[in-house]
């Protein structure tokens, strides 16, 4: 009894030096050089008009990321779990691609797809569409990097309902809209929610595959990190801590949400019952 008393004291030690070192010092000695030069400079460099663009960027890559993941994630989910069909565990492998690969390689993917070398580029060329250097490319290196999120969420939980709520439904003459929106959707919104927070968290941050895209053009093609590594690479240590400030107050606010949407989800989904007469009843009356 008392060894394993000292053994549970030595793991929390353990656990909690290890937190410490690796996630609360990197946090402290960020806020302290974001802050070294005093506020003024601080927010001068969250201001900048180079930053403000890169925020933009951002932002607008995350956003459309979460949009295309999320019917993407939906769509593969369904069909992963709805339907039985050769391939499907290939497909399943293929899903979980960019959890495998380096993100520099998939932006080296995009580079020989649309890039000069590419046979697509003189059609790219003939109708003015630049994605590589330019803000299509980020979106879509983000959009890569980020897909298995939402449908590695959803898998597991959609296949433990299994299908027989579905076919009810369906025997009963509903729609296929009307099935995903009053029987799948109510079962799995909790699982979509966590999928799609760290989606987000995932697409704020990603680095290398947009690095490799991007060119790096200032005021244009630059999101939050590169920004961060032009800043750095200047010397200019203080606005890139400044920059990098903003980052983590933006993951500080995602992992509070992802708490938030797994207490939630644990409490509400003990009570929660389905009931498939009133789904059906929905469907027959509006099949």
């Amino acid at each position: 009894m008392r060894e394993s008393i000292w053994l549970r004291r030595f793991l929390i030690f353990l656990a909690a030096t290890f937190l410490f070192v690796m996630l609360i010092m990197p946090l402290i000695l960020v806020v302290k050089e974001a802050l070294a030069k005093g506020f003024e400079v601080y927010f001068k460099a969250l201001t900048d008009e180079f930053a403000l663009k890169a925020l933009y960027l951002t932002v607008e890559a995350t956003i459309l990321a979460i949009a295309l993941n999320t019917i993407f994630g939906l769509a593969s989910a369904w069909l992963l779990t709805k339907f039985d069909f050769r391939g499907k565990t290939f497909l399943g492998s293929l899903i979980d691609l960019p959890f495998a690969i380096s993100p520099v390689i998939a932006g080296l993917f995009f580079i020989m797809l649309f890039g000069r070398m590419s046979p697509l580029y003189p059609i790219l060329q003939e109708y003015d569409v630049a994605i590589v250097f330019a803000i299509p490319g980020i979106i879509l290196a983000t959009v890569f990097v980020t897909f298995p999120f939402i449908t590695r969420e959803l898998v597991p939980v959609m296949e433990s309902q299994g299908r027989s709520e579905e076919e009810a439904a369906a025997t009963f003459g509903a729609s296929g809209w009307t099935i995903f929106r009053r029987v799948t959707l109510p079962n799995i919104k909790w699982a979509l929610g966590y999928g799609i927070i760290l989606c987000s968290a995932r697409a704020m941050g990603e680095f290398g595959a947009v690095s490799v895209v991007s060119g790096h053009i200032r005021g244009k093609t630059n999101t939050l990190p590169l920004h961060i590594e032009i800043l750095y690479n200047e010397y200019n240590f203080t606005a890139a801590f400044a920059v990098a400030s903003v980052l983590v107050m933006l993951a500080i606010f995602v992992l509070i949400l992802r708490n938030v949407v797994e207490y939630y989800s644990k409490d509400i989904e003990r009570e929660e019952v389905v009931e498939p007469s009133a789904d059906l009843k929905v469907g027959v009356a509006n099949g």
